[in-house]
């Protein structure tokens, strides 16, 4: 139990927390945590994606128990998701994804604006139901390549369409889920995993924070609930904007 492994623990928790209540960030947090140690991207992607079979595992169950699933998504957005997942991972193996990077963050940046705005007007929740198929495909086929991005893409566009923010938090989680799994199998098979000191303390604080993410997800009040959504995708996509063109 060294010091390094209790921090792993600690983003872990506090990674989970806020990807079980918000419905993303886990992939971002944990993976801003290790670049900064030095990892390279593909390792990277693929060490926190097996980290995350636990934790959505555990979250995808907590989310059910809470009633915050809603199973017609969850069934439209599985296997558009996992196909993203394989494919994304696959690519991800052999070229770099970077190139990717300024352009979902803008489209984020967009979608972090349309909440906040929204949140300050009464819409009342709507079922969405279209463009479901390449909404799950994207954002998985992001998630893998990039190390995070399936729940800020499918999240943030299903709230900012209208979609009920709690069936949405706990459905696009349960997904997830299936979306990891996909994603470290592929990893697995085409780059072996390394570095299990980090996955087990990630996936330990994962595991201890998922319950505590879907009670807070079923608890928090709408609106800053949107308000509070919309900040941290705005935040994030201005980060990775600066990070790629070398501002910060």
């Amino acid at each position: 139990m060294t010091t390094e492994f209790i921090w792993y623990i600690v983003a872990g928790f506090v990674a989970q927390l806020i990807d079980g209540s918000l419905g993303m960030a886990y992939g971002v947090t944990a993976s801003t945590l290790l670049l900064s140690f030095g990892v390279p991207p593909a390792v990277t992607s693929a060490t926190v994606h097996a980290a995350e079979c636990f934790t959505t595992g555990a979250s995808a169950i907590s989310h059910h128990a809470f009633g915050n699933v809603n199973r017609l998504l969850f069934r439209r957005l599985l296997l558009p998701g996992i196909i993203g997942a394989v494919l994304g991972a696959y690519i991800l193996a052999s070229f770099p994804g970077n190139v990717l990077k300024p352009y979902v963050a803008g489209y984020l940046l967009i979608m972090g604006c349309v909440l906040v705005l929204k949140s300050f007007r009464v819409f009342p929740p709507k079922t969405v139901s279209t463009h479901l198929v390449p909404l799950g495909f994207f954002g998985a086929f992001i998630d893998a390549i990039g190390g995070g991005g399936w729940g800020p893409i499918v999240a943030t566009t299903l709230i900012a369409r209208g979609n009920h923010i709690r069936e949405t938090v706990g459905s696009v989680n349960a997904v997830e889920f299936f979306v990891t799994l996909a994603a470290s199998i592929t990893f697995i098979l085409t780059l072996g995993l390394t570095k299990w000191q980090i996955i087990l303390g990630l996936a330990v604080g994962g595991l201890l924070a998922a319950p505590i993410g879907a009670w807070a997800c079923k608890r928090i009040p709408v609106k800053p609930f949107m308000i509070f959504i919309g900040i941290i995708v705005i935040t994030l996509s201005i980060r990775t904007l600066l990070k790629y063109y070398g501002v910060v």
